[in-house]
């Protein structure tokens, strides 16, 4: 078969490279002709550890190009992926005008009998939406079966979780056309869940939801240990290892960003809003996030009083390691207070300066490692739990540092380290030592 990708972002590209390097014949399509420019001399556009070296394996074997060109991927495909990008409106709902121009451009074009496969993360009824859309369109006499298969990656380690995933979602209407969507992805010898469609539209929110109110769970149990004077490490530890609940997503911090859970828990609440139905509980989940992410500035004002002019340093900004991504880090708000308190800011991450950059400019100061942010700093916030930031040492953190004052949102240090260095030292969910 031979299979087109639409939408080199984080899904397709990382969903299409995989597909090749287990022998399928992947084409994949984006109208921006600089980044297929870019990724057809081997390099991709996004930061994802070990995607380059699988691009540029799978261009030389011949099972993967890259294209702009809409007739290229459009004509002879079997089976069409949508993984195009569904932003969030001012209302919380997704924005859906790249699915439809994808509908569009599929009807147009396509020249056989196919597959229409939605990768893309989308509301319940987006699907028969996207099968309207192409039947009222696409040449007399061709089939299209609509097939829904939700992605499941988490940024920084995709390529491992397309390969040892937990299931493949496939949701269909049509029984033949989900055999041959499971044949696809049979090599990765994962477990396949079979559903309607509009199930698998909802196995998606529904897990991203269950698992931004896991982490918004621990974070307000966190919030509690300070005040009663518990070890949030400890109290999620106990917890964890009950089988019922699992030790995965109760890190205690600064909340969850990302390019999946604060837009997919807005986009189920406007869907229950839609149908009437007050989701209580997912409305609670944003509300605590939100106040999370400012956790560490109200430390800070509390410990330090006027920010103005003091010399801040920011360690990582991206919303986690191991990605560039920046969407809706906790990093963003940060700054931002900080800026309105006329501090003196400077930042650093392993990738994600660049994409900071873009939206601050010369308003923060760069700098090009860790070591050098720390340098001359009254007061230095942690925000990303970058392997590098956690292997400092709290001497060094001294050593450097003006004012040894460290706000840490990822808790990378113990107590006992930060007492016995001598460091005036806020985490989350633990006592302060001062």
């Amino acid at each position: 078969m031979k299979i087109t990708i639409t939408g080199t972002g984080y899904v397709g590209l990382v969903t299409g490279v995989c597909l090749s390097d287990v022998d399928h014949q992947i084409t994949c399509y984006d109208i921006d002709q600089e980044k297929i420019n870019l990724l057809n001399s081997g390099k991709s556009p996004i930061y994802e550890p070990g995607l380059d070296e699988l691009i540029q394996k799978n261009i030389s074997a011949g099972r993967l190009s890259f294209t702009a060109d809409v007739k290229e991927a459009y004509s002879d495909a079997d089976c069409i992926f949508i993984a195009v990008g569904t932003p969030p409106n001012e209302d919380g709902s997704a924005n859906l005008t790249y699915i439809e121009k994808a509908a569009i451009e599929i009807a147009e074009h396509i020249t056989k009998d196919c597959i229409v496969v939605t990768k893309s993360t989308v509301p319940v009824g987006t699907n028969e939406y996207i099968g309207r859309i192409i039947a009222e369109r696409v040449p007399a006499g061709l089939t299209v079966k609509i097939v829904s298969n939700p992605e499941f990656l988490r940024e920084g380690s995709a390529i491992h979780d397309t390969f040892h995933g937990d299931r493949i979602v496939i949701g269909s209407n049509d029984q033949e056309a989900g055999k041959v969507i499971a044949d696809i992805y049979a090599p990765f010898k994962l477990p396949i869940v079979h559903t309607d469609i509009r199930s698998a539209e909802m196995i998606k929110y529904a897990s991203n939801s269950f698992l931004a109110l896991k982490i918004s769970f621990i974070n307000e149990i966190a919030n509690l240990c300070e005040k009663v004077g518990g070890n949030i490490e400890h109290v999620a530890a106990g917890v964890g290892l009950d089988k019922r609940i699992g030790s995965k997503f109760l890190q205690a911090g600064i909340g969850f960003g990302g390019s999946c859970f604060p837009k997919d828990i807005n986009a189920l609440n406007h869907l229950a809003n839609e149908y009437d139905y007050d989701f209580k509980i997912l409305k609670s989940v944003i509300d605590v996030n939100r106040l999370q992410k400012e956790r560490l500035f109200y430390k800070a004002k509390e410990a330090v009083g006027s920010l103005a002019g003091k010399k801040i340093t920011i360690l990582g900004l991206t919303f986690k390691p191991n990605t560039d991504d920046i969407r809706d880090a906790a990093s963003l708000k940060l700054i931002q207070d900080l800026l309105m308190e006329d501090a003196v800011i400077t930042v650093y991450d392993p990738v994600g300066m660049p994409n900071v950059e873009k939206l601050f400019g010369n308003k923060l100061q760069y700098a090009e490692s860790a070591e050098k942010a720390l340098e001359d700093a009254e007061a230095t916030f942690i925000l990303t739990e970058w392997d590098e930031i956690k292997n400092l040492s709290l001497e060094q953190v001294k050593r450097y540092m003006t004012k040894p004052i460290l706000f840490d949102g990822r808790n990378c240090f113990t107590l006992e380290d930060a007492e016995k260095q001598g460091i005036q030292y806020y985490s989350i969910g633990r006592k302060a030592i001062v």
